[in-house]
């Protein structure tokens, strides 16, 4: 295996990177990747960016320039349900693009010519990383939905919610990163830690989370995933 681990933000990335033996960094499309060991895994580490066409170029260059046989994509997400608060995580089994409509030549959501409006992960990645992320806090299993928006207002929350039923959490990048990995033929696992509740506060509540909580969450989970 070689690892490729995408980071949405540097602050979730850094442990990481000062726990890899033998760092070696190159640039690379306007992007910093280290290579290196991480807890005995080939790996490589790089930051995704935000949105979702960044995201989608981060995965591919893994792939095609780095060579990387498997994908963990690590990063913070909004609330998408009442019953997934602050703190806890959500190891995606699906993604979706919650912006992408192109009806009626295509049913809502689906992207078009590849027949699919959900992209599922790998079912050993992810009950690895799901066990990983266990060990640290609470988790829950489902539906991530991205988008080229951040959801800060609690009708967008409610619209989606409408349209995706079994929506667990919202952000921007990882159904890009799902789409590229299963055109390639990639395994991957999403996981986000819950940063905000989506609503008006949503700005407020991200910036001290990431402040103060997600760089060590992301840690301990891919922690224990290496060393499972």
């Amino acid at each position: 295996m070689r690892l490729g681990i995408i980071s949405a933000l540097a602050e979730e990335q850094q442990g990481v990177l000062e726990a890899l033996q033998s760092p070696a960094r190159r640039v690379h499309g306007m992007r910093e990747y280290t290579t290196g060991t991480l807890w005995e895994i080939d790996a490589v580490c790089v930051l995704s960016r935000i949105g979702k066409v960044a995201a989608a170029m981060t995965a591919t260059i893994l792939v095609e320039k780095f060579g990387v046989t498997h994908i963990v994509f690590t990063g913070v997400a909004g609330s998408g349900d009442k019953d997934v608060h602050i703190g806890d995580i959500v190891v995606a089994d699906s993604l979706v693009q919650h912006d992408i409509d192109a009806s009626p030549l295509f049913p809502r959501f689906e992207v078009p010519l590849t027949g699919l409006t959900r992209f599922a992960t790998d079912l050993a990645l992810t009950e690895r990383l799901a066990a990983a992320a266990a060990r640290t806090t609470r988790v829950h299993r489902g539906l991530i939905a991205s988008g080229d928006q951040f959801i800060g207002r609690r009708q967008q929350l409610v619209a989606l919610k409408t349209a995706l039923p079994d929506l667990l959490a919202v952000e921007m990048e990882g159904a890009a990163v799902a789409q590229v990995c299963v055109e390639l033929g990639i395994p991957f696992a999403v996981i986000r830690t819950i940063s905000d509740n989506a609503n008006d506060d949503a700005a407020v509540d991200f910036l001290h989370f990431i402040e103060t909580v997600a760089s060590r969450y992301a840690y301990q989970v891919l922690e224990n995933f290496c060393k499972a």
